[in-house]
């Protein structure tokens, strides 16, 4: 006899969210859960960021519902609302929307080029099975796809020490693991410390195993994280909050160890539980205050997602208009550029973001008055970070061994 519910797979349907809200979803895999035993399955809402997929009970999919086509007023009115003043909202302000509700570009919306990329890494990372991983004192809650091990990977929590992030399927091997583990910091080099808050600057062909396992955790918070075992030729900076019991790990940047294009950050993450306390600008402070000390421009790697468009954005429109607030008479993108390690065409974007730059004769001419400086300094959007890097502090030089292959991350 055939299965119905296999034949649903692919199909798109009702479901009732946590939140209350019904919104459609396309059925993407079924399973038993393994604790509860509960028929599941696998879904992509409509419409969405990839990052909200997840497992479903059977009993939270509504029969017969495929037919429905208008599915805007189910969607719940943080996506309604939004969607229903389109019209009237600028560019920015869309954006603005998306980000915030997660809501996904469609495939026609791209290029094809990128359109044939996603589609690809949709199919690679369509179903995410670690729901949940605990980390020292802290349940995450994961957003996507990470390719660990079969064994690990298809279980719905792991365990990984906060400490070496070795990653275990039983609470009982990680609670075994805390009392053998010898570790209460990052491998590597401690290379700032403030109060509370270290770096540790970690090599990729030194310390692999580690660094490895720290791209398999960051995957499970990052869509389009591509590298997982191939660490080697990149340097990792790893932030930390410390206590008595050691330095717990906040988040890192990357950095190829040598880099055509100069730049000075291959990825970054801000785990969940330390977001929106300005670690993630003062990670990015950081990666410039290493390119000044290296006497180099640096930049991110591109393309930037669309999050962090908007935290580059942001720093470095304080970076300039601090700069810009203290000149005295006439100053070119030349030596704005000298002065913050930032790359020229950051600095064009973000002037011209700004209104604060003209294209004359052909070349881009900064066009200022004080009063327009001091206006954007008081806005939020270009505040001061809440955490700034001290270089008081900062004990670092460029002493690792230059990568003869250069990759992508």
């Amino acid at each position: 006899m055939e299965d119905k519910s296999s034949s649903i797979i692919g199909v798109s349907q009702l479901v009732h969210r946590d939140d209350g809200s019904w919104h459609m979803a396309k059925l993407i895999q079924k399973r038993e859960n393994p604790e509860t035993h509960d028929t599941e399955y696998y879904v992509h809402y409509d419409g969405l960021n990839r990052r909200m997929d997840e497992w479903v009970r059977a009993a939270c999919i509504e029969p017969d519902s495929s037919v429905v086509q208008d599915t805007g007023a189910l969607a719940g009115d943080h996506v309604q609302d939004g969607l229903s003043s389109e019209r009237k909202m600028t560019r920015n302000m869309k954006r603005r929307h998306d980000e915030i509700n997660h809501v996904q570009k469609s495939f026609e919306e791209m290029d094809p080029t990128t359109a044939a990329l996603e589609k690809e890494h949709e199919a690679l990372t369509k179903v995410k099975y670690i729901n949940k991983v605990q980390l020292g004192k802290y349940e995450i809650d994961t957003w996507y796809f990470s390719p660990y091990p079969d064994e690990y990977g298809r279980q719905t929590k792991l365990w990984i020490c906060q400490y070496c992030l070795k990653y275990m399927r039983l609470e009982a091997t990680y609670v075994q693991h805390l009392s053998d583990c010898s570790w209460d910091q990052p491998p590597g080099k401690e290379i700032y410390r403030k109060a509370n808050m270290s770096v540790f600057e970690v090599d990729g062909y030194v310390h692999k195993i580690y660094c490895q396992n720290l791209c398999l955790l960051a995957k499970l918070f990052l869509d389009h994280k591509t590298l997982y075992f191939d660490v080697e030729p990149f340097i990792f900076y790893l932030l930390t909050e410390v206590d008595k019991y050691g330095c717990h790990v906040v988040g890192y940047f990357s950095k190829e160890k040598e880099s055509p294009e100069n730049n000075n950050l291959a990825c970054i993450l801000i785990l969940p539980p330390y977001q929106r306390k300005g670690y993630g600008k003062f990670l990015i402070a950081f990666s410039y205050e290493l390119s000044k000390l290296e006497k180099s421009i640096g930049s991110p790697e591109k393309p930037l997602s669309d999050l962090g468009k908007l935290s580059y954005r942001s720093y470095w429109s304080w970076v300039l208009l601090d700069i810009l607030k203290d000149s005295r008479g006439s100053i070119s993108i030349k030596e704005l550029s000298e002065m913050s390690s930032i790359g020229e065409e950051d600095i064009i974007g973000t002037l011209q973001s700004l209104n604060m730059v003209k294209y004359w004769k052909g070349q881009h001419v900064i066009c200022i008055t004080p009063k327009a400086v001091e206006e954007h300094l008081r806005s939020a959007q270009y505040r001061r970070p809440i955490l700034m890097v001290d270089t008081e502090y900062l004990r670092w030089s460029s002493s690792y061994k230059k990568a003869k292959v250069n990759r992508k991350h």
